[in-house]
C-alpha cells in the first residue's frame, strides 16, 4: 500500500500541465483502442449540498450569514426522489438535522464512493491497460480499479472496493465493501455496508464525461436508484490537482476535549 501511495504522488507530480493537452478536438483514445480518460475532471452542480431537488436552504449558523447557505439545486436523482424504506428515510431525516456534528466531511473522512466525484473538488484520472486510478483533491483520498479482473477486497473501507470494465466507449465500474459510514450530501442522505454503486463513465465530447451511478441497496431502499451528472476537463493554464490535507481542520472537533486545561483553540486555520 505504501508503494502504491508513493506511485501516485510520483504520478501527481510528473503529470503532464493541463494547457500541454490543450482542448482536444476528438475525445483521446489509448494504444489499446478505449477512451482515454486520464486527465482532471470537476462536476458543477449542487449534488453536493443535496442530490434531490432542493430550494436554497437558511444557514445553519446564522452569524456567518450567506456564506454557508445552500444554494438551490434540481437535483440529479433520476425520478426525482430516492427510494427509501420508511425506517431509512427517517434514519435519513435524523442524520439531516444533525448534520453539523454528524457529517463525515466535518471530520475529514473520504467520501466514499459516489459522493467523492461530485464534492467542489476536482479528481484526477490515471489510466493504464490493466489499472484506472482516481486521485481526488478532497482528503488526499484516491481509489485503484482493477480492469477486467475480479479481485475481492480484503476488507470494507471509506472508497470500497472497484472492479471495472469496457462496454463500448463506456468504462463500467461496481463498487462494492464501502464502510457503511458513508454519506451521499450534506442532506444526510446515506449508504450501509450492503450497497452496490456501479458506475459509468461516457465521453459526452472531447472535454466531457457522462457520470452516472446506479445505487443497490436493498436495506435501505424499495428499490434501485441512479443519478447522472456531466464532468467537465479542467483546461485551465498550468493547472495541477493540489492537496487539500483536510485533517488539522477537524482536529479541534474531533480532539478539542482533550486539550490541556487552560489551554485554548487556535483562532485561525494551519497556514
Amino acid at each position: 500500500m505504501r508503494k502504491f501511495a508513493a506511485a501516485i504522488l510520483l504520478a501527481r507530480l510528473l503529470s503532464v500541465p493541463v494547457h500541454g493537452e490543450a482542448l482536444f478536438e476528438t475525445f483521446p483514445r489509448a494504444a489499446d483502442g478505449h477512451p482515454d480518460l486520464s486527465g482532471v475532471w470537476q462536476a458543477l452542480n449542487t449534488a453536493h449540498w443535496n442530490l434531490e431537488p432542493h430550494v436554497a436552504g437558511y444557514p445553519v449558523i446564522t452569524s456567518l450569514g450567506a456564506q454557508i447557505a445552500v444554494p438551490p439545486g434540481l437535483g440529479v436523482v433520476e425520478g426525482g426522489a430516492i427510494p427509501y424504506l420508511p425506517e431509512a428515510r427517517a434514519e435519513r431525516d435524523r442524520r439531516f438535522a444533525q448534520r453539523m456534528t454528524e457529517d463525515p466531511e466535518t471530520n475529514c473522512y473520504m467520501g466514499g464512493v459516489p459522493r467523492s466525484t461530485y464534492m467542489p473538488y476536482p479528481l484526477q484520472i490515471f489510466q493504464n491497460a490493466h489499472d484506472v486510478v482516481i486521485s481526488y483533491q478532497y482528503a488526499t483520498g484516491f481509489r485503484r480499479i482493477f480492469v477486467d479482473g475480479k479481485e475481492e477486497a480484503p476488507l470494507n473501507s471509506w472508497m470500497g472496493w472497484s472492479n471495472g470494465h469496457w462496454q463500448g466507449d463506456t468504462f463500467v465500474v461496481e463498487v462494492t465493501a464501502q464502510n457503511g459510514q458513508t454519506w451521499l450530501d450534506r442532506a444526510g442522505n446515506y449508504l450501509s455496508e450492503n450497497a452496490i454503486v456501479t458506475e459509468r463513465y461516457t465521453p459526452l465530447g472531447p472535454n466531457h464525461l457522462r457520470y452516472e451511478a446506479t445505487i443497490e441497496d436493498p436495506t435501505l431502499f424499495s428499490a434501485p436508484w441512479s443519478i447522472s451528472m456531466p464532468l467537465y476537463r479542467i483546461v485551465d493554464e498550468g493547472y495541477r490537482l493540489l492537496e487539500f490535507k483536510c485533517e488539522p481542520f477537524a482536529e479541534e472537533k474531533l480532539y478539542g476535549h482533550l486539550r490541556k486545561p487552560g489551554t485554548h483553540a487556535p483562532t485561525e486555520g494551519p497556514k
